[in-house]
């Protein structure tokens, strides 16, 4: 690790991300390369509510993680900076902007569960950013753990290419260490923490099965390189270093994911999984160049991980501290970020005071004086910055690729339980927006009712929790609601004229639109983030160019409500196609009313409908409950879509669920199943909800 006043050797830095499904065992292995890597003394417990990153009261009581947790820590004179990530697909905005800054991740995977729900959201994530990752199959102590089905399963349910680089020596209660197929040795962790590393030649029943599975391993790797490959075929011996060589190439350009096993919780295969993440993931100079736009001429500009370069920063994370304020992480592209220097945030044209700079130890910290460009730290005390903004250079501005997040799929009200109470429920709510970006506040300017937005019912029970134990605010919550979305069924042409006379000059705007639902190639043309498409098809000048955005910006609002219950609409393509303007009373003001009055009758006209969110539900029982759960999930209007066999005797069922229906499903499982069955749900789409049952919603309005 780089002394204060030295430079950073990038070469020797690993921005990493710990991220799996939930229960898999991430916080726990954390922990361990923590208490390995020399950075706490003592091992905290998951279940015991003692772990270092969970330091969120929330996060110790339920044994979950709910914020990302950056940690620096050094191995073999390697600076990792590891972000433990939630599992729980609540909090996954939580993961996604993790990703956005790491340069590699470890996937953990429960070897008797094998890959689950969130496990497929998170490698889909990773796949969108890119992101090199190794796999560590955790559990294999555990009654039904089965190395090779989760390797198979890397395959079936991501889509990943597994090579597998350690096998087990023995699964379940029997494991007792890991055969590495890169030394060809048996590796065992002995003592109370797994510290006494001894390397054994590998006993002879598994020697067959080892020398079968190094011949798959290289094949694998050879085949990503043309050099190997031809020494490979002439039957050359190929060195360990050429292995890694190629090994980490292919894991860098996301060809391979090596795997590797273990048990966390044993203390058996974590340090030989911190080996590999030196050995095969990249440092910030592997990397290629982070692009950008100028904030003023949208000119594409790139930064190099280099302290000579202009700065550019990218803000990933908020968390308010009661006791310090507001606490920015950020990840350094390009160029050094120091203390008392000054910055522009250039996604908002706003400068900023770089105060204290921070390196993050979970919940503890040290002051450093900078960060060089391919490290992360915290800063304290920005104003004006938030989750996604860009901090640069103000001579030399950029600004980097935001981060989108999914749009809330379920919502509360909440009322203050006094005035004193309605003062301070306003500041929380803001501030826990500020933190997260999938919350969303709504007040509700007919009822004077707040609305809360968020990802799930644990998500937001999560937020009226800290609201009143951070806060001291208390309030009454209503029942969760669906977010329901509303959209149009057919083609509609709509010819819109807003005239107003009122003495001198009037308002004149006259706009023709054309309104159909979105296509799936449609689909592919947006922007992250959006659900709507505006194509402007004006010919001839008969709507001047400085009015086409007010009209899109019209249309846009009107978006937010539709008419059949006031939800906001989505999936729709706008075509401006006509229109007229008067030299003397068009303005921007009337193009956009009339904007928003065509929207209006277009969807009034094109067939509106109601969507609603369908999860992606899968549930896991003893087989014996089998029939009664899927009787259950289809009684909740739910589509069975796959059943297998997992490991120890249970059962996984795949289903897609409205939403609507999975409100309190935790109580009824555990109920069903004497509290042997569990569930995890995620959004997987909108769709058209049966007219009796919209027939319902639209009856009670919003």
């Amino acid at each position: 690790m780089a002394k204060k006043g030295e430079k950073l050797d990038l070469n020797k830095v690993r921005n990493i991300g710990i991220i799996a499904h939930i229960d898999a065992g991430k916080t726990t292995t954390t922990e361990r390369v923590l208490y390995y890597t020399g950075m706490i003394h003592k091992v905290g417990e998951v279940h015991e509510g003692a772990a270092t990153t969970d330091y969120m009261e929330q996060e110790r009581e339920r044994g979950i993680t709910i914020t990302a947790a950056a940690i620096t820590a050094e191995w073999r004179g390697f600076q990792v900076n590891v972000i433990d990530t939630p599992g729980h697909v609540d909090f996954t905005a939580e993961v996604q902007r993790s990703l956005r800054v790491l340069d590699g991740g470890v996937v953990v995977f429960d070897a008797v569960a094998g890959v689950e729900p969130q496990s497929e959201t998170v490698w889909r994530q990773a796949n969108n950013y890119r992101v090199p990752r190794l796999c560590f199959v955790n559990k294999m102590d555990r009654v039904g753990a089965n190395f090779q089905r989760c390797v198979d399963m890397i395959i079936e349910r991501v889509g990943g290419n597994p090579v597998v680089i350690a096998i087990p020596y023995n699964e379940g209660p029997e494991f007792g260490g890991v055969i590495d197929l890169i030394d060809m040795v048996l590796v065992t962790f002995e003592g109370d923490m797994g510290n006494t590393i001894t390397r054994h030649p590998i006993p002879e029943g598994f020697r067959e099965q080892a020398e079968t599975r190094r011949m798959e391993m290289i094949e694998k790797v050879v085949e990503n390189d043309d050099f190997l490959t031809e020494k490979y075929l002439m039957g050359e011996e190929i060195s360990k270093d050429e292995l890694l060589g190629a090994m980490r190439q292919a894991t860098i350009d996301n060809k391979i994911q090596p795997v590797l096993c273990g048990s966390a919780l044993k203390n058996k295969g974590v340090q030989l999984m911190l080996d590999r993440v030196i050995d095969l993931l990249p440092s910030p100079l592997d990397i290629p160049a982070v692009t950008g736009l100028h904030p003023k001429t949208d000119e594409p500009l790139e930064r190099r991980a280099e302290n000579s370069e202009p700065t550019a920063a990218l803000v990933f994370k908020i968390i308010t501290d009661p006791y310090v304020g507001r606490l920015a992480f950020f990840r350094v592209y390009s160029g050094v970020v120091k203390a008392g220097s000054g910055l522009l945030n250039t996604t908002k044209g706003e400068r900023e005071r770089i105060g204290r700079i921070v390196r993050m130890f979970a919940d503890r910290r040290e002051d450093v004086e900078e960060v060089q460009a391919g490290d992360i730290a915290a800063i304290l005390g920005l104003k004006e910055t938030f989750t996604g903004d860009t901090l640069s250079d103000a001579d030399k501005p950029i600004v980097l690729e935001k981060i989108s997040f999914p749009e809330p799929v379920i919502e509360l009200s909440i009322e203050p339980n006094s005035k004193a109470d309605q003062d301070k429920m306003g500041v929380a709510l803001r501030r826990l927006a500020e933190e997260d970006p999938t919350f969303k506040i709504e007040v509700d300017d007919k009822l004077g009712q707040t609305k809360i937005k968020g990802m799930g019912e644990l998500h937001l029970e999560i937020i009226v929790d800290r609201m009143k134990r951070e806060f001291n605010v208390e309030a009454t919550v209503g029942r969760p609601r669906v977010a329901y979305r509303e959209t149009i069924t057919r083609h509609v042409r709509i010819d819109t004229t807003f005239k107003r006379q009122t003495g001198g000059s009037g308002q004149y705007a006259r706009v023709v639109c054309e309104f159909e639902p979105m296509t799936d190639e449609d689909r592919q043309q947006l922007q992250a983030g959006e659900d709507f498409l505006f194509a402007d098809e004006i010919r001839g000048g008969t709507i001047p160019r400085e009015f086409i955005k007010p009209t899109f910006n019209g249309i846009k609002d009107a978006m937010s409500g539709g008419v059949l219950a006031g939800y906001p609409v989505v999936g729709v393509k706008a075509r401006l196609v006509d229109g007229a303007f008067h030299e003397v009373d068009s303005s921007e003001m009337a193009f956009k009313v009339a904007g928003s009055m065509c929207l209006k009758e277009g969807v009034q006209k094109a067939g509106p409908v109601l969507l609603e969110p369908m999860m992606k539900v899968e549930v896991s029982v003893p087989e014996d409950y089998t029939g009664s759960i899927v009787g259950d999930l289809s009684a909740r209007r739910g589509i069975i879509v796959g059943m297998e066999p997992r490991g120890g005797g249970s059962t996984s069922i795949r289903a897609t669920v409205p939403l609507g229906e999975m409100f309190g499903y935790a109580t009824n499982l555990r109920n069903m199943t004497q509290g042997r069955g569990s569930f995890s749900m995620e959004f997987e789409k909108y769709s058209a909800v049966p007219q009796h049952i919209a027939d319902e919603v639209i009856k009670h309005g919003r």
